[in-house]
């Protein structure tokens, strides 16, 4: 069959893995992506392992992740990619505050942060920046950033929070969805002494007093991304 010369050439699509445990949040975003021309979702996963695996079966061109996945932390998945040295950018999606987490996904490998109330106002536009090579976060956090890597960061600029260490926010997280010392221990695979030294450690940082305070500000973490 002979082809029409007229006839444009086909535009190249990037494929992009959504790593969500949101179903109906998945589907919204993989309908928002598919209409455009140039992108198309490869897959949806909801958790590390899978999303490993599918990384390494398809390779895909771009990695949308949500902080919070199943049996995980999308922050876990960050980490491993670029330990992994797979050179697949990664858009961070999450429900909580840009200014506690922006800032450690992007020091962990991501290239891109977007809170979920404003994904599909920039979600298409954070993909084509990040596709181009470039890091998408607001001004604001760019400039923290900045001023981090350059030491001109104020430290009480610096929410209470943000002094947590990764494991010490995903033991906050764990304890926010109810996990006990023991539970969490084992999800970690460390011991339940450890545990509760993380525990003390988060108390101190945040100024909290007992036991009660630190659930209590661990729920309302998990639910709203801040106390």
């Amino acid at each position: 069959m002979e082809t029409d010369r007229n006839q444009p050439p086909r535009q190249t699509q990037n494929r992009v893995l959504l790593v969500e445990d949101h179903p109906i949040f998945s589907m919204g975003m993989r309908e928002l992506i598919n209409q455009e021309s140039d992108l198309a979702v490869c897959g949806m996963v909801d958790n590390l392992t899978a999303a490993l695996e599918e990384i390494e079966k398809n390779r895909p061109d771009l990695i949308i992740v949500d902080l919070s996945l199943k049996e995980s932390l999308g922050l876990d998945l960050i980490k491993e990619v670029d330990k992994r040295k797979y050179r697949i950018p990664m858009l961070v999606l999450s429900m909580h505050d840009e200014a506690i987490h922006a800032e450690r996904c992007i020091l962990a490998g991501a290239r891109g942060y977007i809170m979920k109330q404003e994904a599909s106002e920039s979600v298409i536009e954070a993909l084509r920046h990040i596709l181009a090579g470039n890091i998408y976060v607001s001004s604001k956090i760019m400039t923290r950033i900045v001023d981090r890597l350059t030491g001109k960061a104020e430290s009480d600029e610096i929410p209470a929070i943000g002094s947590l260490s990764d494991r010490e926010l995903e033991v906050l997280g764990l304890i926010g969805r109810g996990f006990s010392t023991a539970e969490i221990a084992a999800r970690l695979h460390i011991s339940a002494k450890t545990i509760g030294t993380y525990r003390e450690r988060i108390k101190e940082k945040l100024g909290l007093k007992h036991g009660a305070e630190l659930i209590r500000y661990a729920v309302l973490w998990v639910e709203f991304g801040a106390p």
